[in-house]
Protein backbone atom coordinates (compact mmCIF):
# COMPACT_ATOMS: atom_id res chain seq x y z
CA UNK A 1 0.00 0.00 0.00
CA UNK A 2 1.29 3.44 -0.90
CA UNK A 3 2.31 5.69 1.96
CA UNK A 4 -0.35 8.22 2.90
CA UNK A 5 0.60 11.82 2.09
CA UNK A 6 -1.23 15.11 1.69
CA UNK A 7 -1.51 14.35 -2.02
CA UNK A 8 -3.10 10.92 -1.54
CA UNK A 9 -5.54 12.62 0.83
CA UNK A 10 -6.27 15.24 -1.84
CA UNK A 11 -6.75 12.56 -4.51
CA UNK A 12 -9.27 10.79 -2.30
CA UNK A 13 -11.11 14.00 -1.48
CA UNK A 14 -11.19 15.05 -5.13
CA UNK A 15 -12.56 11.63 -6.08
CA UNK A 16 -15.44 12.06 -3.64
CA UNK A 17 -14.24 9.77 -0.85
CA UNK A 18 -16.21 10.88 2.22
CA UNK A 19 -13.52 9.89 4.73
CA UNK A 20 -10.87 11.80 2.80
CA UNK A 21 -13.11 14.85 2.56
CA UNK A 22 -13.79 14.74 6.29
CA UNK A 23 -10.08 14.49 7.05
CA UNK A 24 -9.28 17.31 4.63
CA UNK A 25 -11.80 19.55 6.40
CA UNK A 26 -10.55 18.53 9.85
CA UNK A 27 -6.94 19.24 8.95
CA UNK A 28 -7.30 22.52 7.10
CA UNK A 29 -10.47 24.25 8.28
CA UNK A 30 -8.77 25.91 11.31
CA UNK A 31 -6.01 27.30 9.07
CA UNK A 32 -8.44 28.65 6.49
CA UNK A 33 -10.72 30.13 9.12
CA UNK A 34 -7.82 31.90 10.88
CA UNK A 35 -6.72 33.53 7.62
CA UNK A 36 -10.20 34.68 6.63
CA UNK A 37 -10.97 35.98 10.11
CA UNK A 38 -7.82 38.09 9.99
CA UNK A 39 -8.53 39.27 6.45
CA UNK A 40 -12.13 40.27 7.12
CA UNK A 41 -12.11 41.11 10.82
CA UNK A 42 -14.92 43.57 11.60
CA UNK A 43 -15.83 43.71 7.89
CA UNK A 44 -18.06 40.67 7.49
CA UNK A 45 -20.85 39.42 9.71
CA UNK A 46 -20.48 35.99 11.26
CA UNK A 47 -22.79 34.30 8.76
CA UNK A 48 -21.04 36.01 5.84
CA UNK A 49 -17.66 34.87 7.08
CA UNK A 50 -18.89 31.32 7.49
CA UNK A 51 -20.29 31.45 3.95
CA UNK A 52 -16.87 32.53 2.67
CA UNK A 53 -15.20 29.65 4.51
CA UNK A 54 -17.70 27.25 2.98
CA UNK A 55 -17.03 28.69 -0.47
CA UNK A 56 -13.36 27.81 -0.11
CA UNK A 57 -14.27 24.20 0.61
CA UNK A 58 -16.80 24.09 -2.22
CA UNK A 59 -14.07 25.30 -4.56
CA UNK A 60 -11.72 22.64 -3.24
CA UNK A 61 -14.12 19.71 -3.20
CA UNK A 62 -16.38 20.23 -6.21
CA UNK A 63 -15.97 18.04 -9.29
CA UNK A 64 -13.05 19.34 -11.37
CA UNK A 65 -12.27 21.77 -8.54
CA UNK A 66 -8.86 22.84 -7.33
CA UNK A 67 -8.18 19.56 -5.56
CA UNK A 68 -8.77 17.59 -8.74
CA UNK A 69 -6.48 19.95 -10.63
CA UNK A 70 -3.84 19.73 -7.92
CA UNK A 71 -3.62 15.98 -8.32
CA UNK A 72 -1.94 16.27 -11.72
CA UNK A 73 0.15 19.35 -11.00
CA UNK A 74 3.37 20.21 -9.25
CA UNK A 75 3.52 18.17 -6.05
CA UNK A 76 5.61 20.33 -3.82
CA UNK A 77 4.57 21.31 -0.31
CA UNK A 78 0.84 21.79 0.09
CA UNK A 79 1.04 24.89 2.32
CA UNK A 80 1.81 27.33 -0.51
CA UNK A 81 -0.81 25.71 -2.72
CA UNK A 82 -3.53 25.97 -0.07
CA UNK A 83 -2.60 29.59 0.66
CA UNK A 84 -2.99 30.46 -3.02
CA UNK A 85 -6.41 28.80 -3.18
CA UNK A 86 -7.69 30.57 -0.07
CA UNK A 87 -6.38 33.96 -1.16
CA UNK A 88 -7.88 33.66 -4.65
CA UNK A 89 -11.28 32.67 -3.29
CA UNK A 90 -11.11 35.56 -0.81
CA UNK A 91 -10.44 38.00 -3.66
CA UNK A 92 -13.37 36.58 -5.61
CA UNK A 93 -15.69 37.01 -2.60
CA UNK A 94 -14.52 40.60 -2.20
CA UNK A 95 -15.13 41.35 -5.88
CA UNK A 96 -18.64 39.92 -5.65
CA UNK A 97 -19.38 42.09 -2.63
CA UNK A 98 -18.19 45.19 -4.49
CA UNK A 99 -20.65 44.48 -7.31
CA UNK A 100 -23.56 43.84 -4.95
CA UNK A 101 -22.97 46.92 -2.84
CA UNK A 102 -22.34 49.20 -5.80
CA UNK A 103 -25.57 48.04 -7.39
CA UNK A 104 -27.44 48.85 -4.20
CA UNK A 105 -25.86 52.30 -3.95
CA UNK A 106 -24.02 51.41 -0.74
CA UNK A 107 -20.41 51.80 0.21
CA UNK A 108 -18.29 49.24 -1.63
CA UNK A 109 -16.15 46.56 -0.06
CA UNK A 110 -12.74 47.62 -1.37
CA UNK A 111 -10.12 44.88 -1.40
CA UNK A 112 -7.35 47.46 -1.58
CA UNK A 113 -8.50 48.84 1.77
CA UNK A 114 -7.75 45.70 3.73
CA UNK A 115 -7.04 46.52 7.38
CA UNK A 116 -4.04 44.19 7.32
CA UNK A 117 -1.33 44.12 4.64
CA UNK A 118 -1.11 41.06 2.40
CA UNK A 119 2.35 40.27 3.79
CA UNK A 120 0.95 40.23 7.32
CA UNK A 121 -1.93 38.02 6.21
CA UNK A 122 0.57 35.59 4.74
CA UNK A 123 2.35 35.44 8.09
CA UNK A 124 -0.97 34.86 9.86
CA UNK A 125 -1.67 31.96 7.51
CA UNK A 126 1.80 30.53 8.13
CA UNK A 127 1.37 30.79 11.90
CA UNK A 128 -2.03 29.10 11.74
CA UNK A 129 -0.45 26.38 9.60
CA UNK A 130 2.36 25.98 12.14
CA UNK A 131 -0.12 25.79 15.01
CA UNK A 132 -2.04 23.08 13.20
CA UNK A 133 1.04 20.97 12.47
CA UNK A 134 2.45 21.36 15.97
CA UNK A 135 -0.90 20.26 17.36
CA UNK A 136 -0.79 17.20 15.13
CA UNK A 137 2.72 16.46 16.38
CA UNK A 138 1.56 16.63 20.00
CA UNK A 139 -1.20 14.15 19.22
CA UNK A 140 1.19 11.87 17.35
CA UNK A 141 3.74 11.93 20.17
CA UNK A 142 0.99 10.99 22.64
CA UNK A 143 -0.10 8.14 20.39
CA UNK A 144 3.44 6.84 19.98
CA UNK A 145 4.00 7.11 23.73
CA UNK A 146 1.27 4.56 24.37
CA UNK A 147 3.48 1.96 22.73
CA UNK A 148 6.61 3.38 24.35
CA UNK A 149 5.67 2.57 27.91
CA UNK A 150 5.29 4.63 31.09
CA UNK A 151 8.54 6.52 30.54
CA UNK A 152 7.44 7.82 27.15
CA UNK A 153 4.03 8.80 28.51
CA UNK A 154 5.66 10.64 31.39
CA UNK A 155 7.79 12.60 28.93
CA UNK A 156 4.62 13.70 27.14
CA UNK A 157 3.28 14.92 30.48
CA UNK A 158 6.56 16.70 31.15
CA UNK A 159 6.24 18.71 27.93
CA UNK A 160 2.61 19.49 28.72
CA UNK A 161 3.55 20.88 32.13
CA UNK A 162 6.32 23.03 30.66
CA UNK A 163 4.55 24.40 27.59
CA UNK A 164 0.89 24.44 28.57
CA UNK A 165 1.13 25.21 32.29
CA UNK A 166 4.39 27.15 32.21
CA UNK A 167 5.98 25.07 34.95
CA UNK A 168 9.72 25.15 35.50
CA UNK A 169 11.77 21.96 35.43
CA UNK A 170 12.89 22.66 39.00
CA UNK A 171 9.27 22.81 40.19
CA UNK A 172 8.43 19.62 38.34
CA UNK A 173 11.42 17.87 39.88
CA UNK A 174 10.17 18.80 43.36
CA UNK A 175 6.62 17.68 42.60
CA UNK A 176 7.82 14.40 41.16
CA UNK A 177 10.33 13.89 43.98
CA UNK A 178 13.05 13.47 41.37
CA UNK A 179 16.60 14.70 40.95
CA UNK A 180 16.71 17.90 38.85
CA UNK A 181 19.43 16.35 36.70
CA UNK A 182 17.16 13.42 35.88
CA UNK A 183 14.30 15.75 34.96
CA UNK A 184 16.55 17.80 32.68
CA UNK A 185 17.69 14.59 31.00
CA UNK A 186 14.10 13.44 30.51
CA UNK A 187 13.20 16.87 29.15
CA UNK A 188 15.86 16.54 26.47
CA UNK A 189 14.51 13.10 25.57
CA UNK A 190 10.97 14.49 25.50
CA UNK A 191 12.04 17.20 23.06
CA UNK A 192 13.69 14.58 20.86
CA UNK A 193 10.48 12.50 20.96
CA UNK A 194 8.47 15.52 19.91
CA UNK A 195 10.84 16.38 17.07
CA UNK A 196 10.52 12.84 15.69
CA UNK A 197 6.74 13.15 15.79
CA UNK A 198 6.89 16.57 14.14
CA UNK A 199 9.08 15.25 11.35
CA UNK A 200 6.52 12.55 10.63
CA UNK A 201 3.75 15.15 10.47
CA UNK A 202 5.78 17.46 8.23
CA UNK A 203 6.79 14.57 5.97
CA UNK A 204 3.08 14.00 5.27
CA UNK A 205 3.07 17.43 3.58
CA UNK A 206 6.47 17.07 1.86
CA UNK A 207 6.42 13.63 0.23
CA UNK A 208 9.55 12.77 -1.69
CA UNK A 209 11.43 15.76 -0.29
CA UNK A 210 13.26 14.60 2.86
CA UNK A 211 15.65 17.53 2.59
CA UNK A 212 12.70 19.87 3.15
CA UNK A 213 11.45 18.18 6.31
CA UNK A 214 14.20 19.30 8.68
CA UNK A 215 14.11 22.85 7.35
CA UNK A 216 10.33 23.04 7.68
CA UNK A 217 10.51 21.76 11.27
CA UNK A 218 13.04 24.42 12.20
CA UNK A 219 10.90 27.14 10.61
CA UNK A 220 7.77 25.95 12.40
CA UNK A 221 9.44 25.89 15.80
CA UNK A 222 11.07 29.28 15.22
CA UNK A 223 7.63 30.90 14.96
CA UNK A 224 6.96 30.19 18.64
CA UNK A 225 10.29 31.09 20.19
Amino acid sequence: MAEATCWTLIEGAAAGDSAARTEFTHRYLPVIRAYLHARWKDRLLGDELQDAVQEVFVECLREDGVLARAGSGDRRGFRAYLFGVVRNVALRVESARVRVRDAAGQQSFHAEQLPIAEASLSRIFDRAWATSLLGEAVQRQSLLARDGGPGAEKRVELLRLVFQEGRSLADIARDWNAEPRAIYSEYERAQADFLRALKQVVAFHHPGAPESVGRECRELLAMFR
